[in-house]
């Protein structure tokens, strides 16, 4: 498998790989301890790195669980597992670095890493996609696995904010594709305040500019931002 990333990044970043394969064999040897948790065992995972975090860890210090955390989520809830070459590219975001990956081999699953990772400081968390559509179907199929594990979901477009809630069902929707049909209506500082939000690149920074007016600034829409990813 690492040869196999080699190939994918180049021999200029050996270094860099052999840095991050402990972390992938670290989260590979917890997956048996992850799978063995209830659901319920599963979504306490959050809580307590949250407290965790509170008492000194670090987020580094708590990836290796986290990124066990999320790929047991997804097997769960969307039936997906995260590749090795997935947690590395996960585990590169995290780091503030850029990650290329062609289209078909998983940016929006690797994006869930990084993202519910940072979310544990309870700061906002943004994915910037190019377009509305791309940015309500990512949330909407990624939305189960933050669901799971404790966390709120919002995406915001043009005309239109909402929060995952799988106990909704929006009659509007295209019933046949479940990425579309969960998408509870709810204003835009609702959206922003989730624990992840998910939005094309063009409200994002309209909502920045907005804010930033003297008027405003006193009543911002977006909450503190710690994180954006951005998926091209």
């Amino acid at each position: 498998m690492f040869n196999f990333v080699k190939k994918i990044f180049g021999d200029s970043n050996d270094r860099a790989i052999k840095q991050i394969e402990p972390i992938v064999r670290e989260i590979n040897e917890l997956e048996p301890e992850f799978q063995a948790l209830t659901d319920e065992q599963l979504s306490a995972k959050t809580a307590e790195f949250k407290q965790r975090l509170a008492e000194g860890e670090t987020l580094d210090d708590l990836l290796p669980e986290a990124f066990a955390a999320v790929r047991e989520a997804a097997r769960r809830t969307i039936g997906l597992r995260h590749y090795d070459v997935q947690l590395i590219g996960g585990i590169v975001l995290h780091q503030g670095k850029i990650a290329e990956m062609k289209t078909g081999e998983g940016k929006t699953l690797v994006a869930t890493l990084p993202l519910y990772l940072n979310a544990l400081e309870g700061k906002g968390v943004h994915l910037v996609t190019v377009n509305d559509y791309l940015a309500k179907v990512g949330a909407g199929w990624m939305g189960p696995i933050y669901r799971m594990l404790g966390m709120s979901v919002g995406m915001i477009a043009h005309d239109y904010s909402a929060l995952y809630d799988p106990d909704y069902v929006d009659p509007k929707a295209n019933q046949e594709d479940q990425r579309l049909v969960h998408w509870r209506p709810c204003t835009r500082r609702e959206a922003y305040e989730a624990d992840h939000t998910y939005g094309p690149n063009k409200e994002f920074g309209f909502a920045n500019l907005t804010d930033n007016r003297a008027w405003v600034m006193d009543n911002p829409v977006h909450r503190e931002r710690h994180l954006s990813l951005i998926q091209c």
